[in-house]
């Protein structure tokens, strides 16, 4: 009986390991049409019986500005060109930081925030870590890094119920994703730590201090000339919307 209760869970596991790669392999091509945590903010206002409208509008790649690119890598992820999903010099770092009493300090890479707000549940189990990892590996087998930036911009939460660059974009800034200032991109990027809490449109010192190092941080890694890093050199015919 053990032996057969056994194999069915390895049967069911292996139909579970199938079901992710298809998932994340059609994700390669296809647009997201909503993530685990907008799922999870819809619950959270069904319970708290507070009404939340979830705005999100795709914007591919070809249509985000190089300025917000290149801001979030470099308030996000600067190694992000370079490594197969996992910093592995900053996990150590920030082991060694909450070892030490700091406040806690995470060091996801952007394919991990990415497998976490397309599939995960918030929370910080080792049940939960370990999908993370799994979905992270998928992420960086399956796709070139250019789509991982590209979901990411246009999945990431940026407000209560504003997740991704367009709908963020006339929120904070009454504009479209397209038309962002190289400041107005800088801006979303560092409130992304605490989206909830700060406030693009409406900044404090702290986030414009902390804008402002994020646009040297992005002139220091290349500007533009680093995307070439990540771009895939699609022919001319190539569809905008892939």
């Amino acid at each position: 009986m053990l032996r057969a209760l056994l194999l069915r869970l390895s049967k069911l596991l292996l139909w579970l390991i199938g079901l992710s790669v298809l998932l994340v392999l059609l994700l390669r091509w296809l647009p997201p049409p909503f993530t685990a945590l907008m799922v999870e903010r819809k619950i959270e206002s069904w319970r708290t019986g507070e009404s939340i409208d979830l705005t999100r509008d795709w914007r591919p790649w070809r249509e985000l500005p190089d300025d917000l690119k290149m801001a979030v890598i470099a308030a996000e992820d600067q190694k992000f060109a370079d490594h197969w999903g996992f910093d592995i010099a900053a996990i150590r770092a920030a082991l060694s930081h909450n070892e030490r009493g700091g406040s806690l300090r995470g060091a996801s890479t952007l394919s991990q925030q990415v497998a976490k707000n397309l599939f995960l549940w918030s929370g910080r189990s080792w049940p939960r870590k370990g999908l993370e990892a799994w979905f992270t590996t998928l992420i960086e087998l399956l796709w070139p890094k250019q789509r991982i930036l590209e979901v990411y911009l246009n999945s990431v939460e940026w407000a209560d119920g504003v997740f991704g660059a367009e709908a963020a974009a006339g929120h904070h800034f009454g504009t479209s994703a397209p038309h962002l200032s190289n400041r107005q991109a800088s801006l979303l990027a560092a409130v992304l730590p605490n989206p909830r809490q700060w406030n693009a449109g409406k900044p404090s010192g702290y986030v414009n201090s902390r804008a402002a190092w994020i646009r040297q941080q992005a002139r220091q890694l290349g500007g533009s000339h680093y995307l070439q890093r990540i771009e895939p050199d699609y022919p001319e015919w190539w569809p905008s919307w892939l």
